[in-house]
């Protein structure tokens, strides 16, 4: 083991508690980009949420998913209308994502709270963030709530969808490749209010063994 960790170990079983101040797992496996979700309801209002339980799980086709604790209006929108948008969350729109993530009643826009405008997609009905440099939408593959070892269902719900367009500002392609760290984007980190911030600085480069 490296000499700047301790051989020594905290060890815990979930179900019987951590002992610690915050849960250590969401840090563990962080940071974590955060799927900024716009959907639209069947009535027409308008919802954006954060969701850091978020990733991608397939190449061709892409497919990605985010997973919510409860059932929210992302999710349900996301049923009823089979479609979503995910918007990249960068550092200068860090506050605006972080409105939208208030609770708020069903029939109040986060992209009104959060003074954000938006560009409707081009096919889905959800629509884009226009201040976002990057969004892909999505339609809906499946919808699946979570159960335990005991086959215990939870209340959170996993939403896998299929990227059937993909929008990239521009100034994010260089000589045809797409920069990561020229967007800032940034990433959930573990505690109630740490996030990280890509730069270009964070870059290091290692190819596959063959």
């Amino acid at each position: 083991m490296p000499d700047q960790f301790s051989s020594e170990f905290h060890c815990y079983e979930p179900n019987q508690g951590h002992g610690l101040r915050h849960d250590p797992i969401a840090a563990i496996l962080g940071p974590r980009f955060i799927g900024w979700i716009s959907t639209r309801s069947l009535d027409g209002t308008l919802n954006l949420a954060p969701y850091s339980f978020f990733s991608i799980f397939n190449y061709q086709p892409p497919i990605i998913g985010f997973s919510s604790v409860g059932w929210k209006d992302t999710v349900r929108n996301a049923q009823e209308t089979g479609q979503f948008v995910v918007n990249l969350a960068t550092r200068a729109l860090a506050e605006q994502m972080n409105l939208s993530s208030a609770e708020l009643p069903s029939d109040v826009s986060e992209f009104q709270i959060a003074q954000l405008d938006t560009i409707d997609a081009k096919n889905v009905v959800a629509p884009r963030v226009a201040q976002s440099p990057v969004s892909l939408e999505c339609k809906v593959l499946q919808i699946q709530q979570l159960s335990t070892l005991e086959n215990k269902k939870i209340n959170t719900w996993l939403t896998l969808g299929e990227v059937v367009t993909v929008h990239i500002s521009s100034s994010l392609l260089k000589d045809g490749i797409y920069d990561t760290a020229i967007a800032h984007p940034i990433l959930r980190a573990g505690g109630s209010s740490d996030y990280f911030e890509i730069t270009p600085e964070s870059l290091f480069k290692m190819r596959r063994p063959r």
